[in-house]
């Protein structure tokens, strides 16, 4: 078993905090929402065998700094090549899950030379989103609307931590039981924190400006290997979505995979499955 460490680092005018393990071609791993760098925690001792495993809290998360402002996209991609810079990465497999898929897909588009090979996980591109909304969408997707609405829903949940957390742990997995106990906790006090909701706000509604960043370059195709992973039963994203159709206008030179009995929660839902198609899709990643 490799050493897990934990450490703050600032970059880009703020204090990441980052969990690290192994040695090797570094690998860094990116959270979504209602999540911190704790969802990676089935990923980081297996990857850590062949590779240099760092998986910070994104901005506005976790351990890491909630300032006012700087959630749009390409800031928060400005995070990782800060941090990468400090930790004297020069290149990167970047793997992202829900929001920390839409920092990576930003990162390789910004710094395609930086990226040898990317992986998005359970994720929707933000213009996609934007573009194909429907009532069918807004249905699926109306945490993203509330959660634009100023004030209104940090006062809402405010003591109610646990209540609004377990709904989407509940409703997004294929077994609502999966996210309990202990790991259901270290979420609660995760996002119980002084400014973690928020944080995950001020991501949210960073929405207007990552969808007109994700327009200027929606015609280029992100160059590096990219595999997609997604939940085969989940309602707001393989069920409502042709996965292999969106994910093949944001990249050239993809491969795809939907995950049975699994929502939108794939590395803690079906951890197996899905370090096994990381192994796979790294091999070819030698620093």
């Amino acid at each position: 078993m490799k050493t897990t460490k934990s450490y703050t680092i600032e970059a880009n005018g703020i204090r990441q905090y980052v969990v690290e393990a192994g040695n090797g071609p570094p690998v860094i791993l990116l959270h979504g929402f209602p999540e911190t760098n704790f969802a990676w925690r089935y990923q980081i001792p297996v990857l850590a065998e062949k590779y240099r495993v760092i998986a910070p809290d994104l901005r506005g998360y976790g351990e890491t700094d909630k300032p006012a402002a700087g959630y749009d996209k390409r800031n928060m991609a400005l995070d990782i090549r800060e941090l990468m810079r400090k930790l004297d990465i020069p290149k990167i497999a970047l793997i992202g899950h829900d929001r920390g898929a839409r920092v990576a897909t930003r990162f390789a588009k910004d710094y395609p030379e930086l990226v040898d090979r990317l992986v998005v996980m359970d994720n929707v591109p933000t213009r996609i989103v934007a573009r194909d909304l429907n009532a069918s969408i807004a249905k699926a997707y109306w945490f993203f609307l509330f959660h634009l609405v100023p004030d209104l829903p940090e006062a809402l949940i405010a003591g109610r931590e646990h209540i609004w957390l377990r709904h989407f742990f509940s409703d997004w997995c294929f077994d609502p039981s999966t996210i309990t106990g202990e790991d259901f906790e270290t979420y609660v006090r995760a996002y119980q924190a002084p400014g973690a909701v928020r944080g995950a706000m001020a991501d949210y509604r960073a929405n207007a400006v990552d969808t007109a960043q994700d327009l200027e370059d929606s015609h280029v195709k992100i160059a590096c290997p990219t595999m997609s992973l997604w939940g085969a039963d989940f309602h707001a994203v393989g069920k409502l979505f042709d996965m292999a159709k969106v994910w093949s206008e944001m990249a050239s030179d993809l491969e795809t995979h939907a995950i049975d009995q699994c929502a939108h929660l794939p590395q803690e839902e079906q951890p197996e499955v899905v370090n096994n198609l990381l192994l796979k899709f790294l091999e070819k990643w030698h620093g």
